[in-house]
């Protein structure tokens, strides 16, 4: 089924529910959002040239076209491409020819980082949207469950992002999944788009279409306190998707204490760890209103589950311990903890936590060895350590692939050693993250210098930001004469963690 008759299905019984919100303002009616859709589809197919499966890749900032955008590219049985906005116009340009993106779809406030390197565009708000949005709508595509609906880039420990394929039976299982372990959703509801809508926040559209329920975009596109609590007070069972990050930043924000929350139904975090202390915190402050998720882009959202029930549950002998947990299998999963041999680990044990069910991802988009090495006898390897109690509470421990999760976002810390090792006064790199207060983790790169050379900061801080994201740039540059290795030439991070501790 293709995903979009989601929408098809919405504005059939609820054609006049506000489907689409700006900031306090409507946008559009779930009738006229459909409509908006299956236009923008024909004038794909027909004034691009465009043919069933062709990607399209989707490069905005969170607005109201985002999701006419994306229902539009699914109606016609398109893939979608959305790409993070933060990221470099290098960045854009390999994830563009990675997946040969026939027409990119851009916010005008990232034209300039885009243009270079997508000939073929169309500028939200330009002639050419205009024209996307006039004629006369089609019928919606027929898509097999098989067929890939949207291609998520994440980065690898090669350094080079992998497009995960989510089909959309992927989609559809994500969205069941929601019901039953997450949250429920009516069609009095509303989401508020507060994360980048090319991540988890923007996967949560799916639930809340289903039920008619209401889309709102922050005036500001993005994550900001006080416009947060502004649009809880206006929006009845209010929902949203949060990074532990921004939970902190706003249980810390001036407004927090005095805030009307009687609206706010549930913030699902994930995407990072959350310290118990400050999800204690999070709780005295706005109440049982908490639901946590663990996934990935190749299983997204839907690993585990952490229900507003069982946070609530204090009078548990284990309440503490199921804090710091992520939860259980979510229902169209069925997680292990296994050893590098595949071999299921007893109830205690750390190992890999792997994931198998019909959410997960197709596989990697134009990489077989790298869905080889990820897919193992239908167990996706998530990289991930953790352990499993005897109720099936999963507890990471710590990540095999060492990224950093900085702020909601992920970092691979051999993508940013790559772009310095290029520098000519870099001879050797390792890069960690470090605790951080407000953003979680922060990345901090050891420098060995080549001989003779010398290299200051400010110069390797200019070349990662000519290079890379300015989220994924160290935030601390340490000089040293050698990198701690072992015997085999492998340098050992955790003597450099070690060493951040002593220093910080």
């Amino acid at each position: 089924m293709n995903i979009a008759h989601l929408l098809v299905r919405a504005a059939q019984i609820w054609p006049y529910n506000q489907a689409i919100s700006l900031g306090t303002t409507p946008y559009a009616t779930y009738q006229t959002f459909a409509q908006r859709a299956a236009v923008i589809a024909g004038n794909l197919l027909d004034q691009y040239g465009l043919f069933k499966g062709d990607r399209i890749a989707v490069i905005m900032k969170n607005c109201p076209e985002y999701l006419e955008a994306l229902y539009g590219i699914w109606h016609a049985g398109l893939t979608a491409v959305p790409i993070n906005a933060k990221l470099h116009t290098k960045e854009f340009e390999y994830i563009l020819s990675h997946n040969g993106s026939k027409l990119c779809i851009v916010s005008p406030d990232l034209e300039e980082a885009v243009a270079p390197v997508a000939e073929k565009r169309v500028v939200v708000g330009s002639d050419e949207w205009q024209v996307l949005q006039d004629g006369e709508p089609i019928p919606i595509v027929d898509c097999a469950g098989s067929d890939v609906a949207w291609l998520f880039y994440t980065s690898g420990t090669t350094g080079k992002p992998k497009g995960a394929m989510l089909t959309h039976t992927n989609i559809e299982q994500m969205t069941l999944s929601y019901f039953i372990d997450v949250d429920s959703v009516t069609s009095d509801d509303a989401i508020i788009h507060s994360a980048p809508m090319s991540h988890g926040s923007g996967m949560y559209n799916f639930p809340h279409i289903a039920k008619g329920a209401n889309q709102v975009i922050p005036q500001s596109g993005q994550f900001d306190p006080a416009e947060i609590f502004d649009l809880i007070s206006h929006y009845p069972g209010t929902s949203f998707f949060a990074a532990p990050t921004m939970v902190k930043r706003l249980i810390d924000a001036p407004q927090a204490k005095e805030a009307d929350v009687r609206n706010l139904k549930t913030i699902i975090y994930g995407g990072g760890p959350m310290y118990v202390s400050d999800l204690q915190q999070a709780m005295d402050t706005f109440g049982n209103k908490f639901a946590q998720i663990y996934g990935q882009g190749e299983s997204p959202m839907t690993i585990t589950a952490l229900s507003k029930d069982m946070l609530g549950d204090k009078g548990h002998p284990r309440y503490e311990e199921r804090l710091a947990s992520v939860g259980v299998a979510q229902t169209v999963v069925q997680v292990k903890i296994l050893d590098e041999n595949n071999v299921s680990l007893p109830v205690g044990e750390t190992g890999e936590v792997c994931v198998k069910g019909e959410v997960v991802m197709k596989g990697y988009w134009d990489n077989p060895q790298a869905t080889i090495d990820t897919i193992r006898n239908g167990w996706l390897r998530t990289g991930d350590m953790g352990v499993m109690d005897d109720d099936g509470f999963i507890t990471l421990k710590d990540r095999s692939k060492d990224v950093i999760i900085s702020g909601g976002s992920n970092i691979y810390p051999r993508e940013v050693e790559e772009v310095l090792l290029l520098h000519e006064g870099v001879a050797e790199v390792s890069v960690v993250g470090s605790q951080h207060e407000e953003w979680g983790e922060e990345v901090v790169a050891f420098i060995v210098t080549a001989e003779g050379r010398s290299v200051s900061e400010k110069q390797l801080d200019d070349y990662c930001l000519n290079n890379i994201a300015r989220f994924k740039r160290p935030k601390h540059y340490l000089f040293i004469e050698a990198l701690p290795k072992n015997n085999y030439g492998k340098v050992l991070k955790t003597e450099l963690r070690e060493k951040l501790n002593l220093l910080w």
